[in-house]
């Protein structure tokens, strides 16, 4: 009993911390534009509003965090598993990760031989959208993000690589970031807003879905790291795919 207070504490705590930010900064700039309209600019206008915009973006994404965190808990995610192939998904979530991250390029190279998986689209949308969005987020200045597939026919997986350069991740550290709430302390994780629910959403999900995602960070010769986030996914027609590919 102790364990599960201390947990909803803990819950409780975050949760009150991550919506005091945004919600401060939305009241700010709203009050600061009512009592200024006639004296500020129409570029100051428009920088407040945006401010606003953005920062209620991350209010609903927080929202939508934590209900898909809760149906997690409860086991009330229910999966529609179909055939879906990953080229049309990665190239529309790219787009708008894009416009979000205008300084960062972006480089998707999947094999049009690779075989649709088996997942619910709307949950494998959800996991490559919070992987792609965290390499921008994460990413330095300018760098570039690369997405790759390909398909391993005799053990029916489809690997999707998501890399980036940047300040990396500690081994130590790379069953922490999976975790609920978890945030990794750092001086480029002081600066970028998150409730740490993301990755604790998309391993789940990625699970539930019989496939695995891991983390590998390597340092390079500029003492930079690039960082790959793989996710195994089934493929859809296992028996099929598995006598093409095993049989050649």
């Amino acid at each position: 009993m102790k364990e599960n207070e201390r947990n909803y504490e803990d819950f409780i705590s975050t949760v009150s911390h991550e919506l005091r930010t945004p919600l401060t900064s939305i009241r700010g700039f709203a009050q600061t534009m009512l009592a200024s309209w006639d004296k500020l600019d129409d570029e100051s206008k428009k920088k407040f509003l945006k401010i606003i915009e953005d920062q209620s973006n991350r209010l609903i994404n927080l929202v939508e965090n934590m209900l898909s965190a809760t149906k997690l808990s409860l086991n009330k995610d229910n999966l529609i598993l179909k055939e879906i192939y990953i080229t049309p998904i990665v190239e529309t979530v790219v787009q708008v990760v894009k416009s979000q991250y205008p300084d960062k390029k972006f480089t998707v190279a999947i094999d049009g031989k690779t075989p649709p998986i088996l997942a619910d689209k709307d949950k494998f949308t959800q996991i490559i959208t919070n992987i792609i969005e965290n390499a921008a987020k994460y990413g330095e200045e300018n760098s570039t993000i690369s997405i790759t597939t390909n398909f391993s026919g005799c053990n029916n997986l489809i690997s999707t690589k998501i890399q980036n350069t940047g300040i990396g991740i500690a081994e130590e550290d790379y069953e922490k970031i999976f975790t609920k709430f978890s945030r990794l302390d750092n001086p480029l994780t002081r600066k970028v807003q998150g409730s740490g629910l993301g990755l604790y959403i998309t391993k789940n999900l990625v699970e539930k879905m019989d496939g695995k995602i891991s983390v590998k960070s390597i340092p390079d010769k500029d003492g930079k790291y690039l960082t790959t986030f793989e996710i195994l996914m089934p493929a859809g027609d296992v028996e099929k795919q598995a006598r093409a590919k095993c049989n050649m």
